[in-house]
């Protein structure tokens, strides 16, 4: 084991040689001894020693010139001085002037020479570790210090491209033709922006600390009592990010107009206080409004002057096929046949557009009664019957139809709602597939579901099902008008349900409806 290196110098050979020996007796192995102080500096010059013994009083060179050397070279490195009694006061000043670790009297005590010896070695080790993490120490202080201007000028940097883009976004929130509103989580207004307070008429201060429900109304009263909009906007948000108002009106108090607006919410966490805020997009629908009104009012005059002809045309072609003019022939009937069920696919397109004119303006009142569903039930599956055998599809009805099971609703328009949901079910299942219907009364309120093992529907596709004019799905065009669905859904939201579809592809769909508070106890006697 390697306790150090030792280089000792002394011009007497004797003290040398006994020096030699006592420091291999303790083991120093790595020792080298000198007896000419410049042979001394020279190896100096390519060896580092962890410890320098001198003597103090030599012919071509004093102790304190050559330590003095020595330092130059390594001032880390410990130092002892060997110096005779008489000589104290010139190794005091030897400690002074460069200092030296130690200094010890000849002749020296072998135990105190190989204690301080060790000592030294140590002290060397030490400030040699001490300088390196000094140096480790100075060398990270510049890094941090480089890292610290990189990242001033960083913030620097990012400070100027956020008030940029702070002031961009200021630019657009001020003049945006969209009303921008920020409300709470118990709905109080927060912050406006000036097309907000184009359309209500009040100033931000005047808006600041009213409730939305205040400033936004529906066509139900209903919806319109006290925090009813903000209890929709928080129970949506409780399941997603963002939503949709519809069907919103706006009152500006200064002309008195009702505004038709939509608003769309997204949810603002607020880190700070973890208070949920809502910040909403108002737009305003006024023209959109007015040109779906000119545009469902030109249909529903087309429509309807439609009919006439049309029935007119299909009773024709009925009195021919009936031979009420006179015989026809066989390639005349299949030609008359097939005019006939273009007439009648067309009458039933124009008996449709004026449905959904008739919901969408409200002019169509339900005519609600207490009737058997499950008697409707059985009469929608038996005209619907034969087209299952036409395409050899299995259609079982899972409901009791000798029960009688009383709903409070239009009839007619329930009937249309099944009929439309069967109908699609059997257009879109292939042959030898199957159709199960499944109808119940579940706590005052009827489930009513249609499952087939069809093609199914593309994801994407299923949010545009219930939409005017919609074919189903993107991928495979449907024949129909693409109405069907769509008045479905205005049937059961006109009664207060709703009407949804699940559906994988290459698996099948299920659509369903529900009637809320729908079942009657008994009929109302008249």
């Amino acid at each position: 084991m390697n306790l150090g290196k030792i280089l000792y110098l002394d011009d007497d050979k004797l003290l040398t040689s006994t020096f030699s020996t006592l420091m291999k007796v303790e083991g120093f192995d790595d020792v080298v001894i000198f007896n000419n102080p410049h042979e001394a500096l020279e190896y100096l010059q390519h060896e580092a020693p962890d410890l320098i013994i001198s003597d103090f009083l030599m012919p071509e060179m004093n102790g304190l010139e050559f330590l003095r050397e020595a330092k130059k070279l390594y001032p880390e490195v410990s130092m002892i001085l060997l110096t005779a009694y008489a000589d104290k006061e010139n190794a005091i000043k030897t400690i002074n002037e460069i200092g030296v670790y130690k200094y010890i009297e000849k002749p020296w005590d072998n135990d105190d020479l190989i204690m301080n010896i060790k000592n030294g070695i140590e002290r060397s080790h030490l400030i040699s570790k001490l300088n390196e993490k000094i140096e480790e120490l100075e060398k990270a202080q510049n890094e941090l210090k480089k890292y610290s201007q990189n990242l001033e000028e960083l913030v620097k940097e990012r400070t100027k491209e956020l008030s940029i883009a702070n002031s961009k976004l200021s630019g657009i929130i001020e003049y945006c033709a969209d009303g921008i509103i920020i409300i709470d989580s118990v709905g109080n207004i927060e912050q406006v922006n000036p097309a907000c307070e184009n359309m209500t008429g009040l100033s931000e201060t005047a808006l600041l600390g009213m409730k939305i429900q205040e400033i936004a109304y529906t066509d139900k009263e209903e919806h319109n009592r006290a925090d009813s909009i903000n209890n929709t906007i928080l129970g949506l948000a409780d399941d997603q990010s963002e939503f949709l108002l519809r069907d919103l009106y706006i009152r500006n108090s200064l002309s008195g107009e009702y505004i038709p607006v939509e608003i769309n919410f997204a949810s603002l966490s607020d880190d700070l206080n973890d208070k949920e805020k809502f910040v909403g997009v108002i737009r305003n629908f006024t023209a959109q409004k007015e040109a779906e009104r000119l545009r469902d009012d030109f249909i529903a005059t087309l429509t309807h002057d439609l009919r006439t002809p049309l029935l007119a045309a299909i009773q024709t072609l009925n009195f021919f096929l009936e031979g009420s003019l006179g015989e026809i022939g066989d390639q005349q009937r299949v030609l008359l046949t097939t005019m006939r069920q273009s007439n009648e696919d067309l009458l039933g397109l124009v008996n449709a557009l004026l449905e959904v004119y008739r919901f969408e303006s409200g002019k169509l009142n339900m005519c609600k009664t207490v009737f058997n569903v499950s008697d409707l039930l059985d009469q929608c599956y038996r005209e619907l019957e034969p087209l299952a055998q036409n395409k050899d599809i299995t259609f079982n009805i899972h409901a009791d139809l000798n029960e009688e099971l009383l709903i409070d609703a239009d009839r007619a328009e329930i009937k249309r709602v099944m009929m439309n949901l069967c109908g699609n079910a059997l257009n879109y299942t292939n042959k030898q597939g199957t159709i199960d219907v499944y109808m119940k009364s579940q706590n005052g309120d009827l489930l009513f579901s249609v499952v087939d093992d069809g093609n199914g529907i593309p994801k994407e596709d299923i949010p545009h099902l219930f939409m005017r004019f919609s074919q189903g799905t993107s991928k495979k065009r449907s024949t129909g008008t693409g109405l069907g669905l769509y008045l479905s859904r205005q049937i059961i939201e006109a009664h207060g349900g709703k009407i949804w579809v699940e559906s994988k592809v290459n698996k099948g769909s299920e659509f369903s409806f529900i009637l809320t508070n729908a079942v009657a106890s008994s009929r109302v006697e008249v």
